[in-house]
């Protein structure tokens, strides 16, 4: 069930400074949880945030939980950003979070059946609540989580716009696993089977993560295209610029979907943490590269999960740069050029 934020709320998170304005002081939020629904329609802002602090899906999928402690640190992060020419607070509203903290804790990976269960639960909750937002005329911002919720952010734009959507995914991994129980690895694949999806565009996969069956599945379906991260960063065949590009012309007809899996991200604490990856700075440039194009629709930041590092400062780190990554969708969107 959505929980929302009310101004104490959001007071609580944001540490004022005498002769500084921070994005917290300006955000907007819900007021009456009986007319959720209304004020997000009567609302001007353009963005709204949502977060799904679970990790259900990740450990459906054999990996590494933790990806439920993500979301409260990025909030902290954005509200204490600093107000300025550049970015606005009024234009955002923190509508809340998807509530299955009880669910998350009271887990056990062994019982199939059970997460099945709650993962399709997260499925059409999520769904419901992006349907709303975008049928608003809203833009959703979703920070995770599993990347199971993959398949509620496109059934839900998808069920918006009445038709089939698009989505770029910035990801070392593939989520086109078998329709098997619902989990991280197999939200396009449902999306595609339900037809939520219709071009997918896989950005920066790894040659050693992804199963030939897979490959195989793509090279079969002309709305399915990708590259590699070896391609760009390890032989050089080509370029990070000219695959922004490639990706861009292939989904950017129709609404589409920016996807982001932190674990792409060298060393970056997440759920399946990687030695080798794009770096920080390359998916600050993504972001802000998909997020100019008039068509972009919706962004999706999933699998942070300090919890799995050992450093004291991880939990502070992650949620910083979740920050950085939703205000750069912001200002793209904003005095973007792309279209």
């Amino acid at each position: 069930m959505l929980q929302t934020f009310s101004q104490e709320n959001i007071n609580e998170f944001v540490s004022t400074r005498n002769g500084e304005t921070k994005l917290g002081e300006y955000v907007q939020c819900i007021s009456n949880n009986k007319n959720v629904e209304d004020e997000l329609n009567s609302s001007n802002a353009k963005f709204v945030i949502i977060g799904i602090p679970e990790d259900i899906g990740v450990q459906m999928n054999y990996g590494n939980p933790g990806a439920h402690t993500a979301f409260i640190p990025a909030l902290k992060a954005l509200l204490n950003t600093q107000q300025n020419q550049f970015i606005n607070g009024t234009e955002i509203l923190v509508l809340g979070y998807l509530d299955f903290l009880n669910e998350v804790a009271n887990f056990n990976p062994s019982d199939r059946k059970k997460g099945n269960e709650l993962v399709e639960a997260i499925d059409t909750e999520l769904s419901k609540w992006i349907r709303i937002i975008s049928s608003s005329g809203k833009t959703p911002i979703i920070i995770g989580g599993g990347h199971n919720n993959a398949y509620g952010n496109l059934k839900g734009l998808s069920e918006a716009k009445k038709d089939a959507i698009n989505v770029v995914n910035l990801d070392a991994h593939t989520d086109l696993r078998k329709l098997e129980e619902r989990h991280s690895g197999n939200g396009f694949s449902y999306a595609l089977k339900n037809q939520f999806l219709d071009k997918y565009f896989m950005f920066g996969l790894h040659e050693n993560y992804t199963p030939q069956y897979i490959f195989e599945y793509i090279h079969d379906h002309i709305n399915l295209d990708y590259n590699m991260y070896e391609e760009m960063e390890v032989y050089q065949t080509t370029s990070f610029n000219s695959e922004l590009q490639r990706a861009l012309n292939f989904v950017s007809e129709k609404s589409f979907g920016i996807e982001i899996d932190l674990d792409c991200i060298q060393y970056f604490p997440s759920s399946a943490m990687t030695p080798s990856g794009f770096t920080p700075k390359q998916t600050r440039q993504f972001v802000n590269y998909f997020g100019k194009h008039e068509n972009a629709s919706y962004l999706h930041i999933c699998e942070g999960a300090p919890s799995v590092s050992n450093e004291n400062t991880a939990t502070t780190q992650v949620g910083k740069f979740i920050s950085y990554l939703i205000t750069d969708f912001i200002k793209a969107t904003n005095f973007g050029q792309n279209k």
